[in-house]
């Protein structure tokens, strides 16, 4: 029969883990910011005024957090727009909001890589086009 782990492992083990998940999502911040000063000119969110891409994870996105999106900076945001039709003026007022995040390490991976895998992207297409 193993010997069962002592607390001290077992908090040691947490603590080694939880140290190596800020590592990566601090390389992660930096490769991104990188990411995105090669992306210019950067583009424009769909039907939007703001240069954003997309970093939505799929089945990771976290339920409290809207839209992810990753600007030129390199930074993650969540950006939120509306619109309001006035039918007194017929007048079209559009607003548009980035808020920063602050994630949790764990939580950055997951938006971090895939606003990485989407800045990729968009390179490789203006490659292929060049």
């Amino acid at each position: 029969m193993a010997d069962e782990a002592t607390l001290s492992e077992v908090l040691a083990r947490k603590a080694a883990v939880d140290m190596l998940i800020e590592r990566t999502a601090g390389e992660l911040r930096q490769a991104l910011r990188a990411a995105a000063v090669e992306l210019r000119p950067f583009p424009y969110f769909p039907q939007s005024t703001t240069e954003a891409i997309e970093a939505e994870p799929g089945g990771a996105a976290k339920a409290d957090v809207g839209c992810v999106v990753v600007c030129p900076d390199g930074e993650l945001y969540e950006l939120t727009m509306a619109v309001d039709f006035s039918t007194e003026t017929g007048t079209v007022d559009k607003r548009e909001d980035l808020r920063e995040l602050n994630l949790k390490p764990q939580d950055y991976i997951a938006y971090a890589y895939n606003a990485l895998v989407a800045i990729t992207r968009t390179l490789a297409e203006r490659a292929g086009k060049a």
